[in-house]
């Protein structure tokens, strides 16, 4: 699964990583949680972005959950590409079943973007949902990919769009 952190603040003079969660991010990123936990989508370990809107995302989404899956803070997700957050999942031990990623764009749709396979034209409602994901992957959005053998086999267009889901159809839910 795949996040893009919830809706930052711009405080003048704050470095970029250390900027934290603006009002709406803060309503969002507990509704990122609510929505993992009623999807039966509860992640067993996450790779998260060192930056201050990505971990106070996954805070606020984690005291949704009900879980308290094991955690990695990579500043590599901060700065990444696609293909660098590829490299980091590759290397995730077979015990991870369910692995969530917290981290910024462009790098995460990105990854998204290039894990989905195309779908047959009959799977109307996932085709949609890649088109949508193609253009714009907003803030606190989540993209669950479903793949079914090990992380170091995961490629470009092998993974299945199970869901691409942004805050506001979580809301409206």
């Amino acid at each position: 699964m795949l996040v893009r952190h919830a809706k930052s603040a711009w405080p003048p003079e704050v470095p970029d990583h250390d900027r934290p969660l603006g009002r709406r991010g803060l309503r969002d990123a507990p509704t990122v949680g609510r929505w993992l936990r009623q999807a039966g989508c509860v992640p067993d370990h996450v790779i998260c972005s060192t930056a201050r809107r990505a971990r106070e995302t996954w805070r606020l989404a984690e005291g949704q959950l009900a879980a308290r899956p094991e955690v990695r803070y990579e500043r590599a997700v901060y700065q990444g590409s696609a293909a660098g957050l590829l490299q980091m999942v590759r290397r995730l031990p077979s015990t991870a079943m369910t692995v969530l990623i917290v981290g910024h764009d462009p790098a995460i749709q990105d990854l998204a973007v290039s894990l989905a396979r195309d779908e047959e034209p009959d799977r109307k409602p996932q085709a949609a949902s890649l088109t949508r994901m193609r253009k714009k992957f907003p803030t606190a959005a989540i993209a669950v990919l479903e793949h079914g053998g090990p992380w170091s086999e995961l490629a470009r267009g092998v993974a299945r769009l199970g869901t691409f889901i942004t805050p506001r159809e979580m809301h409206e839910s």
